[in-house]
């Protein structure tokens, strides 16, 4: 809990989390991503640090994939890109920027919290720890965040419910279908999210993200 920094206050990590680590503990699946890594967009992005939130829905439950920051898979790993190749695809079209660098830490090192709306997923099972109670987690972390305006990427049905608790009046919004293959066609192409964010950033003063390959994070 020590790497939580400023995220260790929140009233989860006393009231909620001791349940939600017996049950992980119990699954008779493997459980992704691993134990060190469940918390990692937390830890990666402070919340005063935040300046863009990017909504996801639960890990990848394919093994090696997920690495507990949204959409991020580990590099190196052999398999599907599905969702993330979806979004570099985007990337391409927005910013004319190529990406192949599939882990995401470094866009977690500028600010972006990458977050799921539940922070773990058995082997094989999608949603299977929907009803865990990483909602309770998830709403205080964005209850923290609505202190100040954020630019809000929200991906998918489950994304989009969830930002609607976020009611500054500062924040962008950015509100699409999610980036999976099933839906990526029904308004996530052509959304240009990542020159609305850098735009709005930098009107605020602030600086843009680099969303393109970066050596070091």
């Amino acid at each position: 809990m020590n790497r939580l920094g400023a995220w260790a206050d929140l009233p989860f990590f006393a009231s909620d989390w001791p349940a939600i680590e017996a049950a992980l503990t119990a699954e008779p699946q493997p459980v992704y991503p691993p134990a060190d890594r469940i918390f990692a967009a937390l830890e990666r992005s402070q919340p005063d640090a935040t300046r863009v939130l990017i909504l996801g829905q639960d890990p990848y439950h394919t093994p090696g994939k997920a690495d507990g920051l949204a959409f991020s898979i580990p590099r190196g790993f052999p398999g599907k890109l599905d969702s993330l190749g979806n979004i570099f695809n985007e990337l391409q079209a927005d910013l004319d920027v190529t990406r192949t660098r599939t882990d995401l830490s470094d866009w977690a090192s500028q600010g972006v919290l990458l977050l799921n709306t539940a922070l773990t997923v058995p082997q094989g099972r999608p949603q299977g720890h929907k009803h865990l109670g990483w909602h309770k987690l998830v709403h205080q972390v964005l209850d923290r965040l609505d202190r100040s305006p954020r630019a809000l990427v929200l991906w998918g049905n489950p994304a989009r419910k969830l930002g609607a608790r976020m009611r500054h009046p500062g924040h962008l919004r950015i509100a699409t279908a999610h980036p999976s293959p099933l839906s990526a066609y029904r308004g996530f192409f052509g959304s240009r999210p990542f020159s609305q964010v850098n735009a709005w950033l930098q009107a605020r003063g602030d600086s843009a993200i680099n969303w393109a390959d970066q050596e070091t994070s």
